[in-house]
């Protein structure tokens, strides 16, 4: 089968991608390329299939249809010399709470192989790397969730991979460490290692080189955040109004208006350029008794693009 993708600077290659469960189809004919040394964000909500994708590019899955290639090997041929070159950190990470950091850390190294000559060396590098250090005999089952996050990292980097896979890790953390995390891959990243991350946070996804946005196992659109509001023909406008809720409800019935997105007590929404449309909305509000403090036109953010071209993809299936 000759690949159709370039090759020398991808480290992950999928074509034609499919996994179904009985009925359930998880991943549909997905087609991506995702280049050495970039963060690149799986994203989209739950069920979109991001889980599932990442079980397939490290072996865990067999795919139903296509191919998948890890640093120019396939994966269905070579699933062990893939895993030996790949970091994967599930959700659940299998940390074992009875041991502390460092004993997990010495008991992921034996099962991974690490060389005694390596080990320790390396094993201090981490607990600087993530700031662990001073946590290195404290219990893991004792640890925060954003210390746990990066005590699963450690363990997964302790081969020293040349691709990590990371699925939601810091769903469920706290913003400080959400960020300490970020700051962490960006090292990584620095260092030389390729890391594709899955997250249904859709604010993290601004933080990638480029993004893939899931939704029901297809591929929406594959850009790096600056370049997805490009994608779009339409405008986004964000409304500032006495009575956020009953604008909501009223513009619904305005046919013009495109995706409506609540943002705090803003109102985000898409239109055709040049149609007038931020005049009638003001105007239909006005009418309703709701008074209108601003409409600027803004740039989208990642969150407005993804429900925007879910949204048309939703009401076109719907007319199917």
């Amino acid at each position: 089968m000759e690949s159709k993708h370039s090759g020398k600077e991808a480290a992950v290659g999928i074509e034609g991608l499919s996994r179904r469960f009985g009925d359930l189809i998880a991943v549909d004919d997905l087609d991506l390329e995702i280049r050495r040394g970039e963060i690149f964000g799986l994203v989209g909500p739950d069920g979109a299939g991001k889980t599932t994708v990442l079980r397939l590019l490290c072996g865990l899955l067999d795919p139903t249809a296509g191919r998948v290639r890890v640093l120019g090997l396939d994966v269905a041929d070579h699933p062990e010399k893939v895993r030996d070159r790949i970091g994967y950190m599930a959700q659940r990470f299998g940390l074992y709470y009875d041991l502390t950091v460092e004993e997990n850390l010495r008991f992921y190294a034996d099962l991974f192989g690490v060389p005694e000559n390596r080990r320790t060396a390396h094993l201090e590098r981490l607990l600087g790397m993530t700031r662990m250090e001073p946590f290195r005999r404290r219990r893991a089952g004792k640890l925060s969730g954003g210390m746990k996050q990066k005590l699963g990292l450690m363990c997964a980097l302790l081969h020293e991979p040349e691709v990590l896979l990371l699925d939601e890790p810091t769903n469920g953390v706290d913003p400080v460490s959400r960020r300490d995390f970020w700051v962490i891959l960006y090292e990584l990243v620095k260092s030389g290692i390729t890391v594709v991350v899955s997250t249904s946070y859709l604010d993290e996804a601004e933080r990638c080189s480029r993004v893939a946005l899931l939704h029901r196992g297809r591929l929406v659109v594959c850009d790096s955040p600056d370049a997805l509001a490009d994608r779009l023909a339409e405008r986004c406008y964000r409304l500032l109004c006495s009575d956020p809720r009953r604008a909501r409800r009223v513009l619904t019935d305005l046919p013009e208006v495109g995706t409506l997105l609540p943002v705090g007590t803003a109102i985000h929404f898409f239109a055709a350029p040049g149609t007038g449309t931020p005049g009638r909305v003001e105007d239909l509000l006005r009418a309703k008794g709701i008074a209108t403090h601003a409409i600027d036109e803004i740039l989208p953010s990642v969150e407005d693009v993804f429900i925007a071209l879910v949204t048309r993809l939703d009401r076109e299936a719907a007319h199917v």
